[in-house]
């Protein structure tokens, strides 16, 4: 069974409308025009009404790079957002960026979700949690908001600093920043022994380490699994895949999880989307996770 999976508790994040390869969203009180490769479908709403709306729209220059283009000038460059529900209170800083980002990923709140469920069923007192390729941190700080010992991996040290920006907005403490290639952390880990109870990692199709190390997903992605589980704490424990690529399947997912932990249970898998206001579905992304309680 492939289940779909869309964030229900968002206040601060809205996705208005999506199509002809753009998304309207609204980030707390700023809406943003962003493009959205996977939004092949035309827009529900008109064109004017797009127009009226937005704040402030975002214009690629480069197939990686772009301009931001404020129709409100007294839009900032840089805001807060918040994401609470009955188990987590976590605070984000915003920013426009020139690769159309802005610091989240708002589907990701329904990781986050499980994630503070599941550590706060274990009995394990303060476990040990691991974010790879953790970018701003929304996982980590999830995870350290649950009340779990928090490690956040990411290749990129400005990414980093941001998670920890947002760490501190949201008035937490001691997440354990490593800016590492991924792949080299988690084989040193498996070196040391070391464990934990629940994992995350969310990579992206392409991407560098510090050292100029190259990660592509078909290629390395078995590899990364096979370690990635082994890492897994014996009695209790958690692990969300979560990958965005164009063509993906949940079920390379499924396939991935079962070859690289044959003995897994409770395996679910599925794809992960935004229900915009305007009545479409936008994909983003497909999942696999486990749970042993």
């Amino acid at each position: 069974m492939i289940n779909l999976l869309t964030p229900s508790n968002w206040n601060d994040y809205e996705l208005i409308d999506c199509g002809n390869f753009e998304k309207l969203e609204r980030f707390g009180k700023y809406i943003l025009i962003r493009p959205e490769p996977q939004a092949v479908w035309d827009k529900t709403l008109s064109e004017g009404e797009w127009q009226k709306l937005h704040h402030i729209k975002f214009r690629g220059r480069t197939a990686t790079s772009g301009d931001w283009f404020k129709k409100d000038k007294s839009a900032p460059d840089r805001w807060h957002i918040e994401y609470k529900t009955k188990d987590l209170d976590l605070k984000f800083r915003l920013g426009l960026t020139s690769f159309k980002h802005v610091g989240i990923f708002p589907e990701q709140a329904a990781n986050w979700d499980y994630i503070a469920e599941s550590i706060k069923l274990m009995k394990t007192p303060e476990p040990k949690f691991l974010n790879i390729f953790a970018y701003t941190g929304g996982a980590s700080i999830a995870a350290r908001n649950a009340g779990a010992d928090t490690t956040h991996v990411d290749s990129i040290k400005q990414v980093v600093t941001w998670a920890n920006e947002n760490m501190e907005l949201s008035g937490l403490k001691d997440i354990r920043w490593v800016v590492e290639d991924a792949l080299k952390f988690v084989q040193r880990e498996v070196k040391r022994g070391k464990k934990y109870n629940g994992i995350i990692l969310d990579p992206p199709a392409y991407g560098n380490g510090p050292k100029g190390e190259k990660w592509k997903l078909e290629d390395q992605i078995n590899e990364m699994m096979k370690d990635v589980v082994k890492l897994l704490d014996e009695k209790e424990h958690f692990l969300i895949l979560n990958t965005y690529s164009l063509g993906f399947s949940s079920l390379i997912v499924e396939n991935l999880v079962k070859s690289s932990m044959p003995t897994v249970k409770n395996l679910d898998i599925g794809e992960l989307y935004l229900q915009a206001t305007a009545g479409c579905k936008l994909p983003l992304g497909v999942w696999g996770k486990f749970r042993s309680f």
